[in-house]
């Protein structure tokens, strides 16, 4: 009898979510309801899911509403009812128009539910066959005197569902200050729901409209005529596009003709395992049904190698030979035995996963081909949830809380004790409200090509990336047999491309390079000479320090080594503490034999430990004799997704029972089982650590043989982990000369000249974009700029605009000093009054003004730098104030293993990071005064002691610890060195002192 319900994905309105709901509902001896939230349709799909286990029958809808004024509830019939509701709210919403007090369009699949009061106020009298007047218990009384009484076959029950009780109001109440950004005293009673707007007993609600039997019988016919249907678990059959061309016959002939056609470019003879595992594949993937999924992947990758964009294809795909062979990906799961059953299998229900990386430039042109040549495309949604800090600090606001106050909640720099009532009541509702859906995003990837129109599975709405956007999140989807494909950008491959641009700009002797030549990049004696000794700075993936440091630790020399590399980072490795096993056994094959005799035979190449995802599978599958469905249930719960904890306590439970039927002691039972737990989320499968050793392999080639063009491309596209001033310390090392702006030689973008780097204008704080293209167009059209007059004469500028430009030293072609060239751009610029954008018939004879000697020094242009750039092109060393006392350099660590030393370092990075323990401790790089890096950690008992704060040099004693050959820090105490004071400074203090 319930046909207007909400759940808390009525953002910022609704109370519970959509399982609460139906256990709500069965509390109530409610056995069918419909769920319509206000103008979103996030919860329907799973609550018709979730509806079978409670035994009750789903109907759903959409309340619509401006703002909180309702309009009507529109009902679905059926799906095409859904679908029609879908469409109507999502053209309202995408091209942002209000929504009508009537439908203006037919929804003849839908039932619309008028409220009582609206019908009043737009004195409608004329109702459709499949509109209705909806009245609520408290409304009934004002039926009786109505005039609305007569319409009886008009008539439905209309009790709103928003709460449950007076915490739910409460919480309701707050979120709606939230949401009108106001104090809770001042949040208006027609933003808020009713006290009443509760679920009642199915008896208690008969009563109360046992005088009107007729309207509870409307309401029963209603319901009765609702049916929805969506198969979900093992029942789902693939929603996505079935069909490539015009039959599966012909999809698959396209395949496999695409797959023969370029088999010999993969492999110039192809071996008869190379031919057995493509025909296996071959027919697993049109068994299963994914000849398309595979097709359309390959249509997006096409269209990418057409315009001349890089990508990497990885994820479980990247264990495929087809999508190898077909171009999707760049990994050979021959050469690296991929385990064929992690990217499919016939207990698979979903199509392997495929990652496609573009470049962040490219990534926007590929999805809006994609929609072009696709119908019924979407981009995923996700959900933003309020964290408890933010919900602390918002409720804090609405209560009227001073900021110091919501500052101590949030950060819980508090005693219980000591808090009042009000700051209680921002805690105890914090905690309620935690986790409740805030606002719906964009997955940064998902976008997913259906076979049915988008609508008739959600409305859609049109964020900033002028995409249509789907309400569900990826683990609905899945549920319902919606797969996504995943097309993301990065800015690794950007670098790999830009980097080949200025090669051939700068070095136009070197041939073309081919860049997909990744086979000889891995036998390169000298590019795993970088990876070996942490020379990876500005390449993609393996440049971090914690990265770096594994690699020297594993001395990593080839591919297969940084593949594993790739993986054993990963907290799930990390965490079990089978990293440091796999590098001890890596380092000395006699600890090889200290692995269990079938876990060695299992995995083999990673030395009896679990590395990668497939590894996981293996072992449930050999060492424990799951069925490989079963140990796709532990794969899945490994990536989390999946909703049944049940279902992955039962595979727990066989996984040991079979175990001890094998015979295997308790000890090894439960230490194999929880490595595979502290996988749970991190693990990596093996094909997508190589596809992304492709891509380091390709940047480490550029690094490798051309550093100064690599780390130019590598600070035109915004780094990577490391700020652009250590980027600039790399390249420095790599031999080039960093150069300020220069009017005549730079862009907006960095630009390599020769071994010279000439900083972009675009770092200049403060200088307008549009003052940057006027430079860079006139120099273009008219050539060099031959003097500051010759400058001012041609470019429209401000003195404020003109003094960053002198100030950074853009004119130092002229040969004069900073200050002088300010004093002449005032006189000049002054003299000359306001410029206008016309171009002058006249060349202005400017004043020569005599200017005594002003000098500057070498400081002073230091703290320009730092404060217009926001780093000085010096080393941060020679700024120093105070005495550098002895210590030690970063090379000379070997030399004082255990032992306490002082090494002064410049800081390049630093982050926080937990103890096993849970305890926080913070994990620093710094340069020594050599440029050589050393990496220093403070562990919880002094990492609030000492702290470290932002940029500059430190002092850094502690005691040198060995981890496998490479050398770090365990910090006892740190200091932050002083530096020189800008000389200006001192000398305004002179001034104002006189």
């Amino acid at each position: 009898m319930y046909l207007n319900c909400h759940t808390y994905y009525s953002l910022r309105y609704g109370t519970f979510s959509e399982i609460e709901l139906l256990e709500l509902a069965k509390d109530n001896n409610v056995d069918a309801l419909a769920l319509t939230d206000i103008n979103n349709t996030s919860a329907c799909l799973n609550f018709i899911r979730k509806a079978k286990e409670f035994n009750i029958k789903p109907v759903i809808g959409i309340d619509f509403r401006n703002g909180n004024d309702q309009l009507f509830v529109g009902i679905a019939k059926n799906n095409e009812g859904f679908k029609e509701l879908n469409q109507f709210l999502s053209y309202h919403s995408e091209n942002d128009i209000e929504l009508p007090d009537v439908p203006t369009k037919t929804l003849d699949n839908c039932y619309l539910v008028y409220p009582f009061e609206k019908v009043l106020q737009l004195e409608k009298n004329e109702f459709k066959p499949n509109e209705f007047i909806g009245v609520s218990i408290e409304e009934l009384k004002k039926l009786r005197f109505s005039k609305l009484l007569n319409l009886k076959n008009k008539l439905v029950v209309q009790q709103q569902v928003t709460i449950r009780n007076k915490r739910d109001f409460n919480a309701h109440r707050l979120l709606r200050s939230i949401d009108k950004n106001c104090l809770l005293s001042k949040l208006d009673k027609s933003e808020e729901c009713l006290a009443t707007d509760k679920m009642h007993q199915k008896e208690s609600l008969e009563d109360a409209f046992k005088d009107f039997t007729f309207i509870l019988n409307n309401t029963k016919k209603i319901l009765d005529n609702c049916t929805i249907d969506f198969s979900f678990g093992n029942e789902r059959v693939s929603q996505n596009l079935k069909l490539y061309t015009d039959s599966s016959e012909t999809d698959f002939k396209l395949l496999e003709s695409l797959c023969f056609k370029n088999l010999n470019k993969r492999y110039t003879d192809p071996t008869n395992e190379v031919l057995k595992r493509l025909n296996t594949e071959l027919h697993t993937i049109k068994t299963l049904g994914f000849v398309s999924f595979f097709l359309v992947n390959y249509d997006i990758v096409n269209y990418a190698k057409s315009k001349g964009y890089f990508h990497v294809g990885r994820g479980s795909g990247a264990n495929s030979i087809v999508a190898y062979i077909i171009g999707i990906t760049d990994v050979d799961p021959i050469e690296l035995d991929l385990y064929f059953e992690r990217f499919i299998n016939p207990f698979r229900a979903s199509p392997p996963d495929f990652d496609i990386d573009f470049s962040w430039k490219d990534r926007d042109d590929v999805t809006a081909y994609i929609f072009k040549r696709f119908n019924h495309t979407a981009l995923m949604a996700t959900y933003n949830t309020f964290k408890y800090r933010a919900v602390v600090r918002e409720l804090g606001k609405v209560f009227g809380l001073p900021k110091e106050e919501i500052d101590k909640l949030s950060k819980g720099n508090y005693r219980q004790s000591d808090l009042d009532e009000l700051s209680q009541l921002v805690l105890r509702y914090g905690k309620l409200i935690e986790g409740f859906p805030n606002y719906l995003s964009v997955h940064s990837a998902g976008i997913i090509i259906l076979d049915k129109p988008v609508h008739y599975y959600s409305a859609t709405d049109l964020p900033p990336k002028g995409f249509p956007t789907v309400q569900f999140d990826m683990i609905i989807a899945e549920d319902v047999g919606i797969f996504k494909f995943d097309i993301l950008g990065q800015r690794g491959l950007a670098k790999i491309k830009d980097a080949l641009e200025i090669i051939k700009t700068n070095r136009p002797e070197v041939n073309d390079i081919d860049i997909t030549n990744v086979e000889a990049f891995k036998t390169d004696k000298n590019i795993n000479q970088l990876l070996k000794t942490g020379g990876a700075i500005g390449a993609y993936y393996v440049e971090s320090p914690a990265m770096r440091g594994l690699m020297q630790q594993l001395q990593t020399e080839d591919y297969l080594g940084l593949v594993a590399a790739s993986s054993i980072i990963r907290p799930g490795v990390s965490g079990s503490g089978m990293k440091d096993e796999y590098i001890r056994r890596h380092r000395n094959p006699e600890k090889r034999k200290d692995a269990h005799p079938i876990l060695l035979q299992i995995m083999p190449e990673t030395y009896g430990v679990m590395v990668y995802q497939e590894d996981v599978l293996k072992v449930a599958n050999q060492f424990a004799d799951l069925t490989l469905g079963e140990a796709d249930i532990l794969r899945r719960g490994m990536s989390g997704k999946y909703r049944s904890r049940k279902e992955f306590l039962e595979v727990e439970q066989k996984f040991i029972s079979n175990c001890r039927n094998k015979g295997f002691e308790d000890d090894l039972i439960f230490e194999v089982w929880n490595q595979i737990k502290s996988f749970a989320g991190y693990a990596f499968a093996k094909g997508h650590s190589a596809s992304y050793a492709v891509e380091s392999y390709q940047s480490l080639f550029l690094k490798c043989y051309y550093p100064l063009e690599f780390m130019t491309a590598v600070l035109n596209n915004g780094g990577g982990f490391y700020s652009t001033e250590h980027y600039l310390h790399e390249a420095k090392q790599q031999g080039a000369k960093i150069c300020l702006p220069c009017i005549n030689r730079s862009d907006h973008p960095n630009r390599l000249i020769g071994s010279s780097i000439y900083l972009g204008f675009g770092y200049l704080k403060n200088l307008e974009t549009y003052t940057i293209q006027r430079i860079l167009s006139n120099r273009q059209l008219f050539g060099a700029y031959k003097s500051l007059d010759d400058f001012i004469d041609r470019v429209s500028i401000s003195i404020e605009q003109l003094t960053i430009l002198i100030r950074i030293n853009a004119f130092r072609f002229t040969k004069k000093h900073k200050t002088e060239l300010l004093w002449q751009a005032i006189f000049k610029l002054n003299a000359q009054g306001s410029k206008t954008k016309q171009a002058q018939l006249f060349k202005i004879q400017h004043k020569k003004f005599e200017l005594p000697k002003l000098k500057t020094n070498w400081i002073e242009d230091a703290y320009d730098e730092m404060e217009l750039l926001g780093f000085p092109l010096c080393n941060y060393f020679n700024l120093v104030s105070e005495k550098i006392h002895g210590g030690i350099t970063a090379s000379e660590m070997k030399n004082h293993i255990g032992e306490n030393v002082i090494i002064y370092g410049s800081l390049v990075t630093t982050r926080f990071n937990r103890t096993s323990q849970g305890k926080l401790m913070r994990l620093s790089t710094f340069i020594d005064q050599e440029g050589k890096y050393f990496d220093a950690v403070h562990f919880s008992d002094n990492v609030d002691k000492f702290p470290i704060n932002g940029l500059g040099v430190y002092m850094c004693y502690g005691s040198i610890k060995d981890r496998f050959g490479f050398y770090s820090m365990v910090v006892v105490s740190s200091k932050k060195m002083g530096i020189i004071t800008d000389p200006r400074n001192a000398s305004l203090k002179h001034l104002k002192s006189i």
